[in-house]
């Protein structure tokens, strides 16, 4: 069984679980999850993770994420994209300055209220499901945090902006937000996401260029390793004559530890075996006497 992760250009026109079913295809396994929807019609980054390292699907989710995003002024849709029903269509009478204040005034905690074409449940429906059959329902607002926003571009109607954000926002609700504060009404009219957490654009594969390096017998060189998503946390490792603790799970003595990388107090730390092998991701308990796991990925040989 593989164990991994592959960052995955998602293209328009493909669900996040399309994805995750060709990849399935292409490398003939069946456990397989990915990190975070995204929309059909958007693109980028959407990390995979095989065997072990589905593990981390949750904490992968949790992570800020990047967009290149064009918003729209003037239209309004039901699913706040273009992908939509037309509700409303004006020429947007706003100047370039009051665009920029309104996009930036968004920097920071907002409370965005979910689009009703989301997957969000209420009462046990999802509810795209709701708006589909021709019901709206009271959504409650939710915290979001928008990290950055730049401007890279006005051009009459349309704007492109690159947003940095926090996990659950939804960037056609950011559109429509700021489109609801000019007056004029705003839909997202493209979006790439450019950023989860470590895994970057630039370094992601279609998966056209995935279905042709396992036909070549290459697959493994763009399978990234699970503790590449816990790069940020100190790195430790066991002495040799706690392996097999360490390989059962077990919780070590902080005596077991042979070397460090920085503080492990009060952080999640990576733990190694003495040959350098991930055992998982460990923290210090009992005032610090006990190493305990938080997530355990042991491969064994």
């Amino acid at each position: 069984m593989i164990n991994g992760i592959i960052n995955v250009y998602k293209e328009a026109g493909f669900t996040s679980h399309d994805v995750v079913a060709k990849m399935r295809g292409i490398f003939g396994q069946r456990k397989i999850g990915h990190t975070g929807t995204l929309d059909p019609d958007a693109e980028g980054v959407l990390p995979v993770c095989f065997g072990k390292a589905t593990k981390v699907c949750d904490l992968l989710t949790e992570k800020d994420k990047g967009y290149r995003c064009v918003m729209r002024l003037g239209i309004r849709t039901d699913t706040q994209d273009m992908s939509g029903n037309v509700l409303s269509e004006t020429v947007p009478d706003v100047t370039q300055e009051q665009v920029r204040e309104a996009v930036l005034g968004f920097m920071g905690d907002y409370q965005q209220i979910p689009p009703m074409y989301s997957a969000l449940k209420v009462d046990g429906k999802r509810l795209y499901e709701l708006a589909r059959a021709g019901k709206e329902v009271t959504r409650q607002p939710r915290p979001v945090r928008i990290l950055n926003i730049q401007i890279q571009e006005i051009a009459f109607s349309r704007v492109t902006m690159e947003v940095t954000c926090s996990k659950g926002t939804y960037i056609r609700t950011l559109c429509y937000d700021i489109g609801e504060t000019l007056g004029c009404g705003a839909c997202m009219e493209h979006l790439v996401r450019t950023r989860s957490g470590s895994f970057k654009l630039e370094d992601s594969h279609t998966l056209g260029e995935l279905e042709q390096l396992v036909k070549e017998g290459r697959g493994q060189e763009v399978l990234l390793p699970v503790d590449t998503v816990f790069s940020q946390y100190p790195k430790a490792s066991a002495a040799a004559e706690w392996g097999k603790l360490l390989e059962n799970g077990n919780c070590l003595p902080i005596s077991a530890l042979q070397k460090q990388s920085g503080s492990l107090t009060g952080t999640p730390f990576r733990l190694y075996d003495a040959s350098g092998k991930f055992a998982g991701v460990y923290e210090l308990r009992g005032q610090g006497r006990e190493i305990r796991p938080i997530k355990i990925f042991w491969e064994k040989d």
